[in-house]
């Protein structure tokens, strides 16, 4: 066990904390094993590691259960362990390369109703311009376009394109796609660029960037959350809103408008569709709550 922490340590130049939490992962796999009768790593199969991952996720008497997040950090260390070992030459075989750790549960991205986006929108033009005008369009390019936050104040003037109603955003790895936006984001857009924009830009050196703070400079992704923020309070919505809720919001609007999974996958600009298909999901749990709300037999 020591040769391999002072490989981490030295090799992989592992932080104090996290070799402490690796030492006490494998104290608790040795501790398990020589409860097993094993006390030699050469002797160590796949179903002991197997078993060890079962025991860490089931808990027992004096010993809680691990949440999935803390079992597969444990395996982590264990099947690290046992590939050291391998490939050193310690042990013929390494019986824990197969053991997968465990995934947690998928968690639902979370989509306000139409109305609440709209409340939002509304609540975005109370306030004085040049601020007002801003606000009203970065929200309508975040839900309008399903743009990441990056991908919106990222943006210069030259990417937009009202007269075809497109925006040009640069998603992860600098990947571009060309987006459709409603009539509304594109008032918003033309609104903000003739009446707003030029008053933030004289306060400073914008450049080209498209949405400006107060002091003309590009408004940052940290302010934009701010913008948020505020606007959501005024507008009274109860549940959380960020950009990315914006973002999943527009997902699964145009899901239940009936839009092809394969098109808002290209919107979005996911790299595979596997992405894109957990708002399916969300649409599917929102046909079931209707269902259950209003079939007379669905109770």
């Amino acid at each position: 066990m020591k040769a391999w922490l002072d490989h981490v340590r030295v090799e992989r130049g592992a932080a104090n904390n996290t070799l402490a939490s690796y030492r006490r992962d494998l104290a608790r796999y040795r501790e398990f094993l020589t409860e097993r009768g094993i006390t030699d790593a050469v002797a160590v199969r796949e179903p002991d590691v197997t078993a060890f991952l079962a025991h860490l996720r089931e808990g027992g008497p004096g010993r809680p259960a691990l949440a999935v997040s803390s079992a597969a950090r444990t395996l982590v260390a264990v099947r690290g362990f046992h590939r050291f070992l391998a490939v050193e030459g310690m042990t013929p075989a390494d019986p824990a390369a197969s053991v997968a750790p465990p995934r947690p549960p998928s968690r639902l991205p979370k989509a306000i109703p139409v109305a609440a986006v709209e409340r939002l929108l509304e609540a975005s033009s109370v306030g004085e311009p040049p601020t007002s005008l801003r606000d009203r369009a970065l929200l309508e390019v975040l839900y309008g376009a399903g743009a990441r936050i990056s991908e919106a104040v990222g943006l210069d003037v030259d990417d937009v394109d009202l007269e075809a109603r497109v925006v040009r955003l640069f998603g992860k790895g600098a990947k571009e796609r060309v987006v459709p936006i409603g009539r509304y984001a594109a008032e918003s857009l033309g609104a903000y660029l003739t009446r707003a924009r030029p008053g933030l830009a004289a306060h400073g050196r914008a450049g080209a960037a498209l949405f400006l703070g107060k002091r003309g400079a590009r408004l940052s992704r940290q302010s934009a959350w701010l913008v948020l923020q505020e606007v959501a309070e005024r507008a009274g919505l109860r549940e959380h809103v960020s950009p990315h809720t914006l973002r999943h919001s527009f997902a699964t609007h145009l899901l239940d408008g009936g839009a092809d999974v394969r098109v808002v996958q290209e919107l979005l600009g996911h790299a595979s569709v596997t992405t894109t298909q957990i708002y399916t999901m969300v649409s599917a749990h929102r046909l079931r709550e209707v269902y259950a709300e209003a079939h007379p037999r669905a109770r």
